[in-house]
């Protein structure tokens, strides 16, 4: 047998080699054979493997005895000291321990061979007891004394700071009562060998007082005899033996107390208790008790012969027992059900503690030390993670910092944690309730001793608790969702048929829909008799209308009975005429008269008639404190009811919203029949009528329902319906039936399927929605009041007979009728392949969120903006021809339609042709707009436009240019400007139906418009019309071209300006599409312009102009002042946003701010967060108001655009800032002055804040030029480059500001005021000197080329750049945040004022 280096026994005679060295985790064993020979003498033969067990002895081939041991892995993590003493006895065994000395030291009779073979063997044994880890670190050394030293000065240094650290260990030791004894003396005694091994050296009387004074409290009277019982030296040894033996002593007593802990064995849940009397004992002297396994005397539980065998069935009793897994299990009691399943409430427990694994949401698993259990058991905690469970409200909690014990048997619920929590515990009948505030956030029940958690474990967001079905849940839907409680009393007074109710089971529906805030204190007073004390109040208006149009719905309660009338309207003004019915009606069927009605101080109830009818009947008001809507609290409460039943019935049937008022008649019904607290659980038509209610006939709402029809001897005797409720004044069923066409009816021959839903996909025979229109219909009689149901319904309905409603196609779309067909063959391109009749117009889509793209120009911006204030104004105006006609406004936009035809008819704009074979037809619709009112002016205009759908039309074929131009608005406020310098007179013009003027050069066929159809014929267009695509244009052309035709003059620098100079006197014009303002000191030559316009197109005047673009006109002429303000628009966007209340701020954007794109969401679900916030529509409602007056708010606007594709909650809250600030300076504007007495007309301020971006670090322009003193042109932008020094940065902001100046003095110029030269006001002197001078230097060079033009542009003397004092700079504001007094005086430099200023 021959040693083989890499690990195994090489046989001699064969070259066959045998490893087996294995792995097992990390630990290597290593095995060492000794071998005696005959003669007594050793010999050594060494082989490495692991070994299963250790310490066995066992023969080798040879018949010799062998001992093997097992040497742990050192991987750095475990005791190098303990290591190096095994690993030093191995090498002895070895006999190659001299080898740790060195060659040079090792005895000088050995040869240098038999050094060399020691050495290697030494070494060998070494490398295979180290781990990965260390082995890379000693792999170089060559020698085993070299890596022994390596080791030792790796893990054994002598340093300070480690020679202080062992100390500060040793001597703040403190041992813990969680923990075992065993365990921290081994921790104490590694600290002393540490020590020890670094040659620091301890007394062992210093060693034994310090684990003296470590030891817990508990140990306090041990100690202290230790200390002071002894007079001679004490030692570390009499120390550790002494605690060994009592900690003994106490396992040992903690055995023989758990032994004869008789007391805990109970039957059915309940504990004996012990007497004081000693208990007897049988002859034999054993006590006498009975065994619950076996029923037997002598012996408990835990000592039965009979325990462990199989076979015997488990006992079902609820026994409390202590098992042998759990030494305190014998405070818990076991039931049938699983114990792990359910939760605890502990007020003795310190921590929530779980032991099942799968339970967690999250786990930590990591040592957290360990949980004393009444016994002084401790179990280890192998994590802390949460758990999730599902109330006894559907509602979740997520229980934090959850102990994960293995070793428990119950899930525990920390009373003490809850109490650390802030919350409250109460416990009262039975039930334990853990409260926060007046809200019940955990409840749990006593059974058999313990306070069981009412809730189950979510695993997955799936609840492990199950349930059954019963009758109780039948009743409860039939009952439309009524209480437990309800049902309880019901079942009591024998009213439910004989059904015998078990638990009513979750009702998801019940908690979406009555889901509700804790309520207010209730008032007390009585009343003797019905209609004594009436209540009342009007709910609404609901945002989806009822099929009859309703959208309010009256509540009217009697005070004594609680019985409720209901009453669905259409309009508030209805309130008063179904009141005055409802009166006479009950006044004559109980022959008294009302003495006091409680309502809120809704205008419906204070009107002059309302009023007057009670003064008239003597009916006494009781009303609320204005904004304490609580004071009408039975009223409010029972809306509140009502409408919790209606979303539970509807949720649970599955109909629309549209049902609503059919939902809320039947929830009203059976509400009156439903227990009443109030009533000492009576119902109150019990107490109405004197008798009880019958509920034979209840049946569950929105369930199928086949109803017997008459029809053909062979077709079917039933048609399959929606249960809606039940009919007033017969007795019979109200029924919505689903077969073509659909219609109301009433009918008693009806047989109904309680278990499915009609309106279920799986019950309704189609998977396609069908939406239903229905014309609300009355008969002369009105809504009835005084039978025993008091309801109204959505559709009148006779006995015996319907009234059909109209229904549209079964898969209609939101265009309903206006549905376009391409017909023929010979349709053009892509677009004959096109089905176009689910196509919507943009405008008609719900809309979205609307994002401006990454990169916008500053037309696109303004595009943006005006798109965002268009979305504004457009919340209250119809989107369709049916919208408008069921508005309240109706008979206004019917009129506004009808302008409009008359229009087009007399503008010749089509005729009614055939459609030839082979032409395709566009459609048309109706677009509504209302135009606001003008403070001192014109009312609001309801317009109404016919559009033709232009989304059809093909590129080149159907037309070829489309663009448009509209006045800038700069041109606008240079306009303003020379309006106040010159005191000219400025009259607004209105161009009725302006796109019905362009002359169409292809030929378009098109659908008759919506509601005033005469055949079948087709429009054949003549003229140009809205929605063409190439209407704009069309319309513009015709405009210019008649202009020009009277010798006006187009602007070179706006092709919506124009001039008309004649004799002198100046008369401008500006045409933004259909609106015209025109200005001039001469008014013959404004009226003589009007009237030549009015010739040749259809126009409306307007007189003094007072709006335009959204701009309100404010002029004061004797005084000389105008002023621009758009306080009504931006009053609607604080107001959209909620913002009208806010705390206002002083400036735009606050210099605390600091925004980067490092606050963006980086996560999809911050993301999914920040969607729900209309970041962009706020940027771009704003940005409307800077485009327009507002250059106070450019900077801010500039800044948050950057974030508009991914904003944080830090942006977010900027954008608040900025709508606080414009909350407190709504009436800002532009005032412009008469008085202007500076130099020249027009003057410049650039400036750049240099790296402002705090991502690109990019510079930011900003410029600003007024005329006459008043600002008329501002911009505030990031630059395209990145600047490397303040220069340039200047000189981009100043190449921006003179392209602007030059075209602001070629549009002055053509308006009549000639400026020789503008001065640019620059306040970087280094700027300036570049402008001004051809002067090439090293920092100068890499600027671009292009923007040295301002060196032409100054030396044609166009443009002047002049020196000015940073602090009086007002484009200063346009590119940083400036602090509020400095903010307010650069805006009063350019004429930025509030109004009245």
């Amino acid at each position: 047998m021959q040693w083989n280096p890499y690990g195994g026994v090489m046989d001699e005679n064969s070259a066959s080699e045998t490893p087996f060295p294995h792995r097992k985790g990390n630990l290597f064993m290593i095995q060492y054979f000794v071998f005696w020979n005959e003669d007594g003498a050793e010999t050594y033969d060494r082989t490495q493997q692991l070994a299963p067990t250790v310490g066995q002895g066992f023969k080798n081939s040879q018949g010799a005895m062998a001992t093997k041991f097992d040497v742990e892995k050192f991987n750095g993590a475990n005791d190098f000291g303990l290591w190096k003493i095994k690993m030093e006895a191995i090498l002895i065994q070895q006999g190659c321990d001299e080898a740790l000395k060195g060659e040079s030291r090792m005895s000088g009779t050995m040869t240098q061979e038999e050094k060399k073979k020691m050495g290697d063997k030494a070494r060998s044994a070494i490398i295979l007891c180290l781990g990965d880890k260390v082995l890379r670190e000693v792999a170089k050394e060559k020698t085993a004394a070299e890596i022994w030293a390596k080791l030792e000065s790796l893990y054994m240094t002598r340093s300070l700071a480690h020679r202080l650290c062992l100390k500060q260990q040793l001597f703040s030791f403190k041992m813990s009562e969680s923990r075992t004894i065993e365990e921290q003396i081994a921790e104490f005694s590694k600290i002393v060998d540490d020590l020890e091994n670094i040659e620091v050296k301890l007394e062992d009387e210093d060693k034994a007082v310090i684990l003296l004074n470590a030891l817990p409290k508990t140990f306090e009277h041990f100690r202290d005899a230790l200390l002071y019982g002894k007079d001679q030296v004490i030692t570390l040894e009499e120390v550790l033996t002494s605690i060994r033996t009592k900690e003994f002593q106490k396992l040992q007593d903690s055995k023989t107390t758990e032994e004869g802990a008789s007391g805990l064995i109970s039957v059915k849940g309940k504990g004996k208790k012990q007497s004081g009397k000693e208990k007897k004992l049988n002859p034999d002297g054993t006590k006498q008790v009975r065994c619950f396994k076996c029923q037997k005397m002598g012996h408990i539980k835990k000592f039965c012969p009979e325990k462990g065998k199989a076979g015997r069935p488990q006992e079902t009793a609820d026994v409390a027992e202590a098992s042998e897994g759990y030494e305190s299990a014998g405070v818990l009691v076991a039931s049938s059900e699983d114990p792990q399943r359910s939760w605890v409430m502990d007020s003795g427990c310190s921590y929530h503690m779980c032991p099942v694994k799968e339970f967690f949401e999250n786990l930590d698993q990591k040592e957290h030390g360990n949980v004393l259990l009444g016994n002084n058991k401790a179990c280890r905690v192998q994590g802390v993670g949460s758990v999730r469970l599902k109330m006894f409200d559907n509602r979740e909690m997520v229980l934090q910092a959850v102990r994960y014990v293995p070793e428990l048997k119950r899930n525990l619920i920390s009373i003490s944690a809850f109490d650390l929590g802030g919350y409250t515990t109460k416990v009262e009948d039975g039930v334990m309730r853990v409260c926060s505030g007046d809200s019940v956030v955990a409840k749990g029940r006593r059974r058999n001793g313990l306070y069981i958690l009412e809730g189950s474990t979510v695993i997955g967001h799936v609840s492990v608790a199950s349930g059954t079905e019963n009758t109780a849940r039948l009743w409860h839907l039939r009952m439309g969702h009524i209480s437990e409680k309800g049902l309880e009393e019901l079942e009591k007074q024998d009213l439910l048929l004989g059904d015998k109710l078990q638990k009513l089971d979750f009702c998801d529906h019940c908690v979406l829909g009555k889901s509700h805030r804790i309520p207010f204190g209730k008032g007390k007073h009585s009343t003797e008799r019905p209609f004594e004390y009436v209540h009342a109040d009007l709910w609404g208006p609901a945002r989806t209308l009822t099929h009859g149009g309703g959208a309010y719905f009256l509540s009217i309660i009697d005070d004594f009975s609680r019985r409720v009338w209901i009453y669905v309207l259409k309009n508030k003004s209805e309130t008063f005429q179904k009141f005055k019915e409802w009166h006479t009606q009950i006044e004559n069927q109980l022959g008294c008269r009302l003495k006091c009605l409680r309502t809120d101080n809704g205008l419906e109830f204070v009107s002059e008639e309302f009023n007057g009818f009670c003064k008239e009947k003597g009916i006494r008001r009781h009303r609320t404190v204005v904004g304490t809507p609580q004071q009408n609290g039975l009223a409010e409460r029972m809306n509140r009811t009502i409408l919790e039943r209606v979303r539970c019935m509807l949720l649970g049937s599955g109909l629309s919203k549209a049902f609503w008022g059919e939902a809320a008649n039947t929830a009203v019904y059976l509400i009156n029949r439903s227990p009443s607290s109030a009533l000492n659980f009576k119902t109150p038509m019990e107490v109405w009528s004197g008798r009880p209610a019958d509920y034979s006939h209840l049946r569950v709402f929105g369930s199928l329902a086949f109803a017997h029809v008459r029809g053909d001897k062979l077709d079917s005797r039933a048609a399959r319906c929606i249960f809606l409720g039940y009919a007033d004044g017969v007795k019979g069923y109200r029924l919505w039936r689903l077969d073509s066409p659909s219609k109301l009816i009433i009918s008693r021959d009806v047989i109904f399927d309680e278990t499915r839903m009609a309106m279920h996909p799986e019950n309704s025979g189609s998977e396609k929605k069908i939406l239903v229109e229905v014309e609300h219909t009355t008969n002369g009689a009105g809504t009835p009041g005084g039978t025993e149901e008091n309801q109204t319904g959505e559709g009148q309905v006779e006995n015996g007979r319907t009234i059909e409603e109209n229904r549209s196609d079964e898969f209609r779309t939101d265009l309903g009728d206006d549905t376009d067909g391409m017909s023929g063959e010979g349709s053009h391109g892509k677009a004959a392949g096109v089905d176009l009749r689910n196509y919507q117009l943009v405008r008609d889509r719900e809309r979205r969120i609307s994002k401006p793209t990454k990169r916008l120009g500053e037309a696109d911006l303004i595009c943006y903006a005006l798109n965002a204030a268009e979305d504004l104004n457009r919340s209250d105006e119809p989107r369709s021809y049916k919208e408008a006609l069921d508005s309240s406004d109706r008979h206004l936009w019917q009129g506004a339609m009808e302008e409009e035809l008359e229009a087009l008819k007399k503008n010749s704009t089509w005729r009614l042709v055939d459609l030839p074979k082979g032409k395709k037809v566009i459609g048309s619709k109706w677009i509504f707009k209302k135009k606001e009112a003008t403070p001192g002016g014109e009312k609001a205009r309801y317009k109404a436009r016919l559009v033709a759908k232009g989304f059809t039309q093909i590129e080149g074929v159907d037309y070829h240019e489309i663009f448009a131009p509209v006045v800038k608005h700069c041109s606008v406020r240079v306009l303003m400007a020379i309006v106040a310098h010159c005191n000219l007179h400025l009259e607004q013009l209105d161009v009725r139906t302006a796109f019905l003027h362009g002359d169409l050069e292809k030929t378009i066929y098109m659908k008759q418009p919506d509601g005033f159809a005469v055949d079948d014929r087709v429009c054949l267009l003549q003229k140009s019309l809205y929605g063409l695509k190439q209407s704009p244009r069309q319309w513009y052309r015709k405009f210019d071209d008649f202009l020009i035709k009277l010798n006006f003059k187009r602007c070179n620098y706006d092709d919506c300006v124009y001039t008309l100079n004649h004799g002198g006197e100046m008369l401008y014009l500006l045409l933004y599409v259909d609106d015209i303002l025109i200005a001039s000191s001469d008014r013959g030559m404004i009226g003589e312009t009007k009237a030549r316009l009015a010739d040749a197109f259809e126009m409306k005047e307007l007189g003094e102009a007072r709006r335009i673009l959204g701009i309100d006109i404010k002029r004061d002429r004797p005084g000389g002042n105008l002023f621009l303000s758009q306080e009504c628009y931006l009053h609607k966007v604080i107001s959209r946003y909620r913002m009208a209340e806010s705390k206002m701020a002083s400036t735009p954007v606050g210099q605390h701010l600091k925004l980067t794109k490092e606050q963006c969401p980086k996560t999809e679900e911050e993301r999914k967060k920040m969607e729900s916030v209309s970041f962009s529509n706020g940027i771009g409602s704003i940005m409307y108001g800077m485009v327009c007056t507002r250059p106070d708010v450019a900077h801010g606007v500039s800044v948050l655009s950057q974030f508009m594709v991914n904003p944080g909650p830090t942006h977010w809250e900027a954008l608040k800032w900025m709508l606080r600030y414009i909350r407190g300076s709504l009436g800002t504007g532009l005032f412009f002055q008469n008085n202007f007495q500076g130099g020249g007309y027009i003057e410049g301020f650039v400036d750049s804040d240099f790296a402002g971006c705090m991502d690109t670090r990019k510079s930011r322009s900003g410029y600003v030029f007024t005329l006459f003193g008043t600002a008329v042109s501002w911009r505030s932008t990031l630059q395209s480059v990145v600047a490397l020094s303040t220069t340039e940065a200047e000189y981009y902001a100043l190449a921006e500001g003179v392209k602007e100046a030059l075209w602001l003095k070629g549009l002055v110029r053509e308006l009549g005021f000639d400026q020789k030269s503008v001065c640019v006001h620059c306040d970087s002197q280094s700027a300036i000197h570049l402008a001004n001078h051809q002067i090439y230097h090293s920092r100068t060079k890499h600027i671009d080329v292009k923007l040295h033009f301002v060196r032409s542009i100054v030396e044609s003397g166009d443009v002047q750049i002049c020196k000015i004092a940073s602090e009086e700079n007002p484009a200063d504001m346009l590119t940083k945040p400036l602090a509020k007094e400095r903010f307010l005086l650069l805006l009063s430099r350019i004429g930025c004022l509030p109004v009245g200023h």
